[in-house]
Order: structure tokens, then C-alpha cells, then sequence
């Protein structure tokens, strides 16, 4: 009689392998799920996609948890930076603020982004 054990390998491999395909085909990482290279190259990339008038709920689900935020409020309205990490400056094992894109909110809704978004935040008034 022949053994069946070559047979029952072979099928949980080829299960195996299907198991995997599917899994490679279907799994989308989240961006706080990403290598750090992966997530500048994916926020870069989304900085494309965004425009102005976007909620900041909308923003946080493209791109998921900010590198740095700072909120103040300015001649009664509530400003906020989301900083994403979009290029790479130094090798120190650490994201700075220079090596992230800024995007400013007022109100919760994107108003600007980009270098002079956060001197735009700077330069406005804080409320006594």
C-alpha cells in the first residue's frame, strides 16, 4: 500500500501557499502599521489627494496618527498643525518637525499646508 503522506504535505502546502497569496492580495496596511520609509513615501504621495476644505476626521483616516500636532486658538478660532513625515533630512533614528510637511486647520477644516503653513500658525495671534 502507498503511503498517503506525500499526498496530505502536498495539500497544506499548496493550502499554505493559497493562504498566503490571498493574504498578499487582500491586506492593505494602515499608515501607523508602516516602516517609517514606507510611510514618508505613502504620505508624500497623499499629499497629492488632499484639498482644501477637508475635515480634519478625513485627513487623520488617509494618512492615520500625526507625527506632531500643536493647537492654540487665534482670534477666537481654534487652530491645529498635523505635521505627516514626507522627506528625509537626517539619519538620527528620529522624525523631526523639518522632516514633516505641516497641514493647518481652522475650525477642524484644512486651510493650508505646506513650508509656510506653520509660519502662517506661528504668526497668528493667541487669544487672551
Amino acid at each position: 500500500m502507498k503511503s498517503k503522506l506525500p499526498v496530505i504535505i502536498i495539500s497544506i502546502f499548496v493550502t499554505y501557499v493559497a493562504f498566503v497569496a490571498v493574504i498578499m492580495l487582500t491586506y492593505d496596511p494602515s499608515p501607523d502599521e508602516m516602516r517609517w520609509e514606507d510611510r514618508q513615501a505613502y504620505n508624500k504621495a497623499m499629499m497629492a489627494e488632499i484639498s482644501i476644505g477637508q475635515s480634519i476626521a478625513e485627513i487623520k483616516s488617509l494618512f492615520g496618527k500625526a507625527d506632531f500636532t500643536e493647537a492654540k486658538i487665534s482670534n477666537e478660532q481654534h487652530l491645529q498643525v498635523l505635521f505627516y513625515r514626507t522627506h528625509h533630512v537626517t539619519s538620527d533614528g528620529e522624525t523631526s518637525k523639518e522632516e514633516c510637511t505641516p497641514l493647518l486647520f481652522k475650525q477642524g477644516v484644512l486651510i493650508a499646508w505646506g513650508e509656510d503653513t506653520y509660519n502662517q500658525y506661528l504668526a497668528s495671534q493667541i487669544d487672551s
